[in-house]
Formats: structure tokens, C-alpha cells, sequence
């Protein structure tokens, strides 16, 4: 329940932070405001809206960082579920042999063997060649 509502003010305060940002003028937009151009129908006063949404945009982005980092501790300390592929057991064939099942006395039968029916299956005649010398 904890994690839902975190999520829900997380939100709430990104959005409001993006809010703040974009709403605030630029520091070349202070210019006219300095000479009268509109300053004293603010509705935070003569001063401008500086102070105010800057101490805003500080405060959001303060509750923004810190919301992330609880987030991130409450998530990081639950169960992991497993990967399905990290589950899987391996497919062993019952016929073939093990790496370890094979002894030394062994392996040179084996290798005769399949030099046997390599030869056996082995095209025969003349190999084809282009004409041209190699």
C-alpha cells in the first residue's frame, strides 16, 4: 500500500515540478520588469516571481529526489522473481554418453570409427575440377 501511494506522489510532484520549470521567465525576461514594464500587476508583488517559484521549483525537486531514493530502497528489498530462463534444466539425451563416462581406452575407437564411416560415406571417383591449375 506504502508503494502505491509513493508512486501516486511521485507523480504528482514530477508533474508539478515540469510545471514549475516551464512556468518560470528567463533571467533576459527580468530586464523589463526592472523598468516597469508590467512588474507591480504581479500577483506575487512588485519584487517579481522569482523568489517564490525558485523556493517552489527547490522544494519539488528536493521532494522528487528524496521520493525517488525510497522508492528505490522499497523495491530494491523485495523478492526478485526468478528469470524462467535461469530455472530451466538442462536437456540431457540418454543415449548420449558424458564427458566423464568416456575413459582414454576408449577414445581411439571411437575416433577410428568415425573415420571409417567418414571414408564409407565419402564421394568416390575424380574430383571435379574447372581446368584451371590451382
Amino acid at each position: 500500500m506504502l508503494y502505491q501511494v509513493l508512486l501516486v506522489v511521485y507523480l504528482i510532484v514530477a508533474v508539478a515540478l515540469v510545471f514549475m520549470v516551464l512556468i518560470q521567465q528567463g533571467k533576459g525576461a527580468d530586464m523589463g520588469a526592472s523598468f516597469g514594464a508590467g512588474g507591480s500587476n504581479t500577483i506575487f508583488g512588485s519584487s517579481g516571481s522569482g523568489n517564490f517559484m525558485t523556493r517552489t521549483t527547490a522544494i519539488l525537486a528536493t521532494l522528487f529526489f528524496a521520493v525517488s531514493l525510497v522508492i528505490g530502497g522499497i523495491t530494491s528489498s523485495e523478492n526478485q522473481q526468478v528469470d524462467e530462463f535461469e530455472t530451466i534444466a538442462p536437456v540431457v539425451d540418454p543415449e548420449t554418453p558424458a564427458l566423464g563416462s568416456i575413459s582414454s581406452d576408449e577414445f581411439p575407437v571411437i575416433v577410428e570409427e568415425a573415420a571409417a564411416e567418414a571414408a564409407e560415406n565419402a564421394p568416390q571417383g575424380e574430383p571435379e575440377t574447372d581446368g584451371n591449375p590451382q
